[in-house]
C-alpha cells in the first residue's frame, strides 16, 4: 500500500461523513475507468465514497427495453420516456436523497455548486441521452439540474463523472491533506497561482526570488497578487 493510501484510510477511520451516490445511465461502462482510478478509486477503497452505477433499462418491461419516445407536437430527435425514470428513482431513493438531472439546461456547475454537493449525505444523479428528459420528470422528480458548460455532449455520463470527480475530493479525507482543496483554482473564486518545484533554475529559466526567500508573509501577498493577475488575464469573468 503506497503513503498516500494509508493516509487516507487513516484519516477515513475518524471521519463520520460519507457520501453515497447513485447514478442513473444508459451507459454504465462509460463509467468503468475513470471512477476505478487514483483519488477516487481511494477514497471508495476508504469507505469515504460509496458509488454504484445503475442501467436505465432495468426498470423497463417491454422486450425492447425501451426508454425514449417521439416528442409530442413534433420535431427532432427523440425524448427519455418518463416510466422508466419515475420507476428508478423511486426505487433508488432515500430518505435525504438528492436527485439532480444532468443536462443542458441545468444550471452551470461550478466550484461553490461542488462544495454543497459535498455536504450532502445522498445523491443519485440521473444522466441524459437524446433530445432531454420529458418534462415531467424535471417538475416531478429532480431537486436540481445541472449543465458542465455551454456545448453539447453526446449524453450526460461524461458530466456525472465531473461532477462525481469534483464533489468527491471535497470530502474530508479524501485527499489527505485536506488544505490541498482549500488552495486550488476556483477555491477563492480565482485561478491558482503559479507554482514552481527544484531545479531553481531550468534552462535559464529562474523561479521568482520571493518564493525562496523563505518570508511566508510575503510569499502569500505574491500568491494573491499572480491569481488576480492570472485571473484578470484569463478568466475575466470571474472578476
Amino acid at each position: 500500500m503506497r503513503e498516500n493510501d494509508s493516509r487516507i484510510l487513516d484519516h477515513a477511520a475518524r471521519i463520520t461523513h460519507h457520501l453515497k451516490i447513485d447514478v442513473l445511465t444508459l451507459f454504465p461502462a462509460m463509467f468503468a475507468g475513470p471512477l476505478d482510478e487514483s483519488i477516487i478509486m481511494r477514497a471508495r477503497k476508504a469507505g469515504l465514497l460509496d458509488l454504484k452505477i445503475h442501467q436505465l433499462r432495468d426498470w423497463t418491461h417491454d422486450r425492447h427495453k425501451t426508454v425514449d419516445d417521439r416528442p409530442f407536437g413534433g420535431g427532432p430527435g427523440m425524448l427519455l420516456k418518463p416510466e422508466p425514470i419515475f420507476e428508478a428513482v423511486e426505487s433508488l431513493k432515500r430518505e435525504g436523497t438528492k436527485v439532480i438531472l444532468l443536462s443542458p439546461a441545468g444550471r452551470k456547475f461550478d466550484q461553490s455548486i461542488a462544495r454543497e454537493l459535498a455536504q450532502e449525505k445522498d445523491l443519485l444523479l440521473v444522466t441524459g441521452h437524446y433530445e432531454g428528459f420529458d418534462e415531467r420528470i424535471r417538475e416531478t422528480l429532480a431537486d436540481d439540474e445541472l449543465s458542465i458548460g455551454d456545448y453539447v455532449l453526446t449524453n450526460g455520463a461524461l458530466p456525472a463523472m465531473v461532477v462525481i470527480d469534483t464533489v468527491a475530493r471535497l470530502l474530508p479525507g479524501v485527499l489527505g491533506d485536506d488544505e490541498s482543496s482549500r488552495d486550488e483554482s476556483f477555491s477563492h473564486g480565482l485561478l491558482e497561482y503559479p507554482q514552481y518545484t527544484r531545479p531553481a533554475e531550468f534552462r535559464g529559466l529562474k523561479v521568482p526570488e520571493v518564493l525562496l526567500n523563505g518570508n511566508h508573509a510575503e510569499i502569500e501577498k505574491w500568491r494573491r497578487e499572480q491569481a488576480k493577475l492570472r485571473t484578470k488575464a484569463q478568466r475575466p469573468d470571474l472578476l
